[in-house]
């Protein structure tokens, strides 16, 4: 990757919708060669997908929560019996597979405090093989990217 990637990549997290043309004039190219090295970056898997950022808030989800859950057995076979449980449910807006105390944390949203309880109830609370839940909820949002920082050149 080179300093044009790096360009190229730098303006995209800044706006996925920029042209073909608009895009190659921001890095200093026309825009065959611009068009390339995108699909290039594209096919080697730097580049991932294009997606629109959507405020939670907006749709009426007023709580977000970081759910931190242990497991029982931690076979290959019961953390993916409730890693393909989480993929259904789409109020779990991320899961990771975590080191320490815990086996898993979720990102969740709910519409307020009630909704959270019943979905935990009908949802968390029913997933395979849970030993031990434990939930923190976000008061304010300080910072979100899904976009890590570029390597220097």
């Amino acid at each position: 990757m080179d300093r044009v990637d790096r360009k190229i990549l730098e303006a995209l997290q800044e706006d996925a919708r920029l042209s073909s043309a608009e895009l190659a004039e921001r890095v200093s190219l026309t825009t065959s060669p611009c068009w390339r090295r995108v699909k290039r970056l594209e096919e080697e898997g730097v580049i991932t997908g294009y997606q629109a950022r959507i405020d939670p808030e907006r749709l009426g989800y007023q709580v977000m929560a970081f759910v931190y859950i242990s497991l029982d057995l931690k076979s290959a076979q019961s953390l993916q019996a409730f890693e393909d449980s989480v993929m259904g449910i789409p109020q779990v807006l991320a899961c990771h597979r975590i080191s320490g105390r815990y086996d898993h944390q979720l990102v969740v949203v709910a519409e307020d405090l009630a909704a959270y309880g019943k979905f935990a109830e009908a949802n968390i609370n029913s997933l395979p093989g849970i030993k031990e839940i434990y939930t923190s909820f976000v008061l304010r949002e300080v910072k979100s990217t899904t976009n890590p920082p570029l390597p220097p050149a």
